[in-house]
């Protein structure tokens, strides 16, 4: 089995990670700090062809697989954790829509998804149901020729920022098979959003609820056949997980980093700290524990691009194994910091709280567990 990257994948690599140092890190502290979503910076890196990592090239995508993408989350995640996790997002809907989507919604919406000039949002989350999305609540009744959605999400990211919504909502009775997926627009009447939430992390990027009050849209709004939502926004998460893994990757990466340098310059007892071999065995063992996980990602990233069999169960166990080890990484990394690391000016803390929420969104890795234990035993 060959590890080695492509030319084209070290050259995509390549190119995010200097748009991550360039454009992202310099101004992270400054977005987290007051809470400011950089829109012009993620439509540079739109423009540069991560605004449509994997839609199709005819409808103004990159035509790029999972592999390149998480290539490329882990690349920006250097810079800016948030940022690089909301892109994924964007680029979740933009792949719904280019395997999904109806012709017309296909020409209607990907060039400017692609090209970064409107933002996109997922919806699937909601107050009372989190883990068990297919409880969900929202409704989709029929109105005619289209369709009333009634119904709040929550935990939406971008929302209020972004300019279109896919929503998760039920057209029949209860259970998966009940709900269907819809294209809603920002400015359509009865969608509401709420404060932008506080949080612990991912400050560079807005968190609102989205309320929907008789919200009406087309028939043409649905994304995919009726009764079919539940399974297009699953087989979104697969992809989904893979992404938020390497935002952890390259977060844990970012703050790795940092503790080296500081371990170099730092002196202690008349030594540098990495002449202490107590450190030095640390810095080993962060090093391992972020080639493991960068090397099972790629696995999983490669069996879903194929179509493998097993691909949703290594996406789990890639989700679930790398978001834990992202985070023990960067925590021990505030740690080799000392004072300094609890400190906002060294960055380092603010890795850390923007990694914790990876444990928890796109299935929390207790769901992961599950997931990956059910098809153990169904495979026993």
């Amino acid at each position: 089995m060959d590890f080695s990257l492509t030319n084209e994948q070290a050259a995509i690599r390549e190119m995010a990670t200097g748009f991550a140092a360039e454009a992202i890190a310099p101004r992270a502290l400054d977005w987290d700090r007051d809470r400011h979503f950089p829109v012009p910076v993620i439509r540079q890196a739109a423009a540069l062809g991560l605004g449509g990592i994997m839609v199709n090239e005819a409808h103004g995508g990159s035509g790029l697989g999972r592999l390149e993408s998480v290539l490329i989350y882990e690349a920006l995640a250097l810079g800016c954790p948030a940022i690089s996790a909301y892109l994924s997002i964007h680029n979740m809907v933009a792949t719904m829509i280019d395997r999904h989507g109806s012709a017309a919604q296909k020409a209607q919406l990907l060039p400017a998804l692609c090209a970064g000039e409107r933002l996109a949002s997922y919806c699937l989350t909601e107050p009372g149901c989190g883990s068990d999305a297919a409880a969900l609540t929202t409704r989709a009744d029929r109105d005619g020729a289209g369709f009333v959605l009634t119904g709040q999400k929550m935990f939406i990211s971008g929302a209020g920022e972004t300019d279109l919504y896919v929503v998760m909502a039920r057209t029949g009775g209860p259970g998966p098979k009940g709900i269907s997926a819809f294209l809603v627009e920002k400015g359509a009447e009865g969608l509401s959003f709420g404060a932008n939430e506080r949080k612990m992390g991912w400050n560079a990027q807005p968190t609102r609820t989205v309320s929907l009050d008789r919200v009406k849209v087309p028939a043409e709004a649905m994304l995919g056949p009726e009764g079919a939502g539940f399974r297009l926004a699953m087989e979104a998460l697969d992809g989904g997980r893979t992404s938020i893994a390497a935002c952890s990757l390259g977060g844990a990466q970012a703050a790795f980093d940092k503790a080296l340098a500081y371990m170099q310059d730092r002196r202690a007892f008349g030594h540098r700290l990495s002449d202490f071999q107590a450190l030095q065995f640390a810095l080993a063992e962060m090093a391992t524990d972020l080639e493991v996980c960068r090397t099972f990602l790629w696995r999983a990233a490669s069996a879903l691009d194929a179509k493998a069999p097993d691909a949703t169960r290594l996406c789990a166990m890639a989700k679930r194994h790398v978001t834990d080890a992202g985070f023990d990484v960067a925590n021990r990394a505030l740690q080799m910091h000392g004072g300094y690391g609890y400190l906002a000016d060294y960055g380092v803390e603010k890795i850390v709280r923007d990694l914790r929420v990876h444990q928890i969104l796109e299935g929390t890795n207790e769901i992961m567990r599950l997931i990956i234990a059910r098809s153990i035993l169904t495979e026993a």
